[in-house]
């Protein structure tokens, strides 16, 4: 597939092409993403090298920017192919539990393990193990990872240590260097997640492939709900305007719930509110607005709300606070 010619853009009214290997493998297949997008291309070379290798790879970027996609692609890509694929998040553990939940633990460990966990690690063997949102890992776990990733070896919580057959791609925020520099990242674990590391361009960076994406997004979707539909001309207008703080997350939203409620083979989801030359609300006021319309979105689910507009959860649980949302 890595021969594969640059297919063109889809006219503003025409429908995506079809994929020989189907939208759903393809949304995972590393040389049809790279082919299809240009501005990842151009931003992620090298990835097809780092694919074959069981190096650590840094994936940063803005949330919903594409970082697991590419994550998972990544995986699909490498010899480990055929072996699981495994995510974890620590921001959706609670601390105290993380490292039980990171390396497992035998059966009376502590109180409460009643049967043994092999851990995401052990879960993962012969595969990759996805470290979503990396920043958020406890400090006190930080070291017992970098030893992980150095020599290959852990130990259960109350087991043997024994060796690990993992490969590791961590996935963060743009700044994490910067988050380094402040000591909320230790630094010796920064650089060796860093051996290989890829910047992945917000979707305002995209403008030029939005068409693209936005086929690319419905293939995948209309497979899902058995139905295939294109986006009207009018509805491109505006989202090339649009400066998607939600980056891909949100493009991939205004899509599936335009796929829903729309009728016939033609999206025109509405532009958001203030696009069409209102007049500017105060800040604090539009952000109070927002953060209530994406808890909306999600039926009040804080993970998928924080993604939706581009903050960490703490970030979000900080800014309710502030604006009084319960």
């Amino acid at each position: 597939m890595s021969g594969d010619a640059d297919p063109a853009p889809p006219a503003a009214g025409a429908s995506p092409p079809p994929d020989p290997a189907g939208p759903g493998r393809a949304f995972f297949d590393l040389d049809r993403l790279l082919a299809a997008f240009p501005t990842w291309d151009a931003a992620l070379g090298g990835s097809r090298r780092a694919a074959a290798t069981d190096a650590p790879v840094l994936v940063l970027g803005e949330p919903g920017s594409g970082r697991t996609t590419f994550a998972r692609a990544l995986h699909a890509a490498s010899r480990r192919a055929a072996g699981p694929c495994i995510e974890v998040d620590p921001g959706a553990v609670p601390a105290s539990l993380f490292e039980s939940e990171l390396f497992g633990h035998r059966a009376g460990a502590f109180t409460g393990a009643a049967t043994a966990n092999p851990g995401r690690v052990g879960r993962a063997a012969g595969g990759t193990l996805v470290l979503d949102h990396v920043e958020e890992l406890p400090l006190a776990v930080q070291p017992k990872l970098l030893r992980l990733l150095s020599e290959r070896r852990y130990a259960p919580l109350g087991d043997a240590e024994r060796e690990a057959d993992v490969r590791f791609v961590a996935v963060g925020p743009a700044d994490l260097a910067r988050r380094v520099e402040r000591g909320a990242f230790r630094a010796d674990l920064f650089y060796r997640l860093e051996v290989v590391a890829f910047h992945l361009p917000p979707l305002r960076q995209r403008r030029d492939e939005l068409q693209r994406i936005a086929a690319w997004m419905l293939a995948d979707l209309g497979e899902r709900f058995d139905r295939s539909a294109r986006l009207a001309p009018a509805a491109l207008d505006w989202m090339r305007r649009h400066p998607w703080p939600g980056n891909l997350t949100e493009l991939r939203n205004v899509l599936e719930r335009a796929l829903i409620l729309g009728d016939g083979d033609e999206l025109a989801p509405p532009a958001p509110a203030g696009l069409a030359g209102e007049r500017p609300r105060p800040l604090q006021a539009m952000e109070a607005a927002e953060i209530r319309r994406a808890l909306a979105y999600t039926r009040g689910h804080q993970g998928e709300a924080a993604e939706l507009l581009g903050i960490s959860r703490k970030a979000l649980w900080a800014k309710r606070k502030r604006h009084g949302i319960r």
